[in-house]
């Protein structure tokens, strides 16, 4: 079993019986901030559009939904919590939800500021579409031919 690994103002402390979900609660509450309030917020619209998303720890403490590969990560900043989607640049973006991250070939990203809406009807929407996207990515892998 992986152990996960958390930073404290101390340094990093392994957490070896923490779930992700776990450790995505302890980053919202540590925050105590809008900051947490915006990424509990965002947590719960990913659920709301995805019921069968998948939560990771990754890169030593950021937060990670999962349906058929990564759908988004959730960054906080001193001034942004970033939403990043790792396939953003193929998804369609009608209501121009993507503000940051913009000039790459793959991923593109939303940066919500304190005091800032979510149009959350939109948010949901971009969090399906990119569900449907990896699993058609996932659809079209063959299979692994046994020797």
């Amino acid at each position: 079993m992986k152990k996960a690994v958390t930073a404290t103002r101390s340094g990093p402390t392994e957490a070896k019986a923490a779930s992700p979900s776990k450790l995505i609660d302890g980053r919202i509450k540590e925050l105590g901030d809008w900051r947490g309030e915006m990424l509990g917020k965002i947590r719960g619209l990913i659920k709301q559009a995805d019921p069968e998303v998948v939560e990771e720890w990754k890169w030593r403490g950021v937060p990670v939904w999962e349906h058929d590969g990564i759908i988004c990560t959730g960054e906080t900043y001193k001034a942004v919590v970033k939403m990043t989607f790792a396939r953003g640049a193929a998804l369609d973006d009608p209501t121009g939800l993507f503000n940051s991250s913009l000039e790459g070939n793959v991923r593109r990203a939303i940066d919500f500021r304190e005091g800032e809406k979510i149009n959350e009807t939109a948010l949901k929407a971009l969090i399906r579409a990119a569900v449907d996207l990896n699993r058609s990515k996932a659809r079209k892998k063959p299979a692994k031919r046994s020797a």
